[in-house]
């Protein structure tokens, strides 16, 4: 019996979604921009927006995740 996605591990999350992505042939880059766009999505609207505490949390510097913001056409909440 498949576990429910709540009881899966980081891991297994991942393993999952890879999966997905290699059955659809997915390219990497385009993985890897869709899930920076939707970590830092989830981020900036834990935090209200407020780039001073999403870059803390994530661990970068403040100008950088402006910039990533930008390149990755992130609508500021």
């Amino acid at each position: 019996m498949d576990k429910k996605i709540s009881d899966l591990t980081l891991h297994q999350k991942m393993e999952n979604i890879c999966k997905d992505l290699v059955e659809k042939e997915i390219a990497l880059e385009d993985a890897l921009k869709e899930f920076e766009k939707v970590c830092l999505e989830a981020a900036l609207k834990k935090h209200k927006g407020n780039i001073t505490k999403v870059a803390k949390a994530l661990g970068v510097h403040r100008n950088t995740l402006h910039n990533r913001i930008k390149v990755l056409r992130i609508k500021k909440i």
